[in-house]
């Protein structure tokens, strides 16, 4: 599913340069980040056959990806993913439904006040109202600053800048990760890789 206050006109030429082959929904609002707390891309939820939620995942990226100095993603979601489809409710690495309540976290007052300004940002975007929109993005930013989400839907707009104000924050990090490490196990909160 791809996130994008630009809709399928932004999304679509990503789905085709990759052949999709499959439908793919396009959140213009980014309900489904709000819903689960989300704030990088590429991001998994996965949902067993009940419905239920057995995996929430950040940094879900296929392979580790690495340019020069930086280096962002690991080779770890598509084993886990292989696991569980071989192994379903049995695979050590998913989660039962108590544990992923656990990690569906409530938005703090601060997140919670940087989700509305998001989305108010959005809709001024989509009238055309462009201080207004810059005006709530830059709050939803301020409020919520680990959400990549916000920042990158905002650099999306002015793509000339975007590759440098994505470095300037990157490199900001220092010891904070990019993503939230994934679990070695669903029962491990030590945050290390299978």
């Amino acid at each position: 599913m791809a996130q994008d206050t630009g809709g399928q006109a932004v999304a679509e030429p990503f789905y085709e340069a990759a052949n999709a082959t499959y439908s793919a929904p396009v959140d213009e609002r980014h309900v489904v980040s709000s819903l689960f707390g989300l704030v990088n891309v590429p991001s998994g939820i996965m949902v067993d056959e009940e419905g239920r939620i057995v995996r929430l995942d950040e940094g879900t990226y296929t392979r580790e990806y690495k340019a020069g100095e930086l280096s962002f993603g690991t080779n770890d979601y598509v084993p886990i993913l292989r696991d569980w489809l071989e192994n379903g409710e049995e695979s050590e690495l998913v989660f039962d439904v108590a544990d992923m309540a656990d990690q569906l976290a409530e938005l703090s007052d601060a997140e919670a006040r940087g989700d509305a300004h998001f989305r108010l940002a959005s809709y001024f975007k989509l009238s055309g109202r462009e201080e207004l929109a810059q005006t709530h993005w830059s709050e939803a930013q301020r409020l919520n600053p680990d959400s990549w989400n916000y920042h990158r839907q905002d650099w999306s707009f002015t793509p000339q800048e975007a590759g440098r104000n994505w470095f300037e924050k990157f490199q900001s990090l220092g010891d904070k990760p990019y993503y939230k490490p994934m679990s070695e196990t669903a029962s491990s909160d030590e945050g290390s890789s299978p």
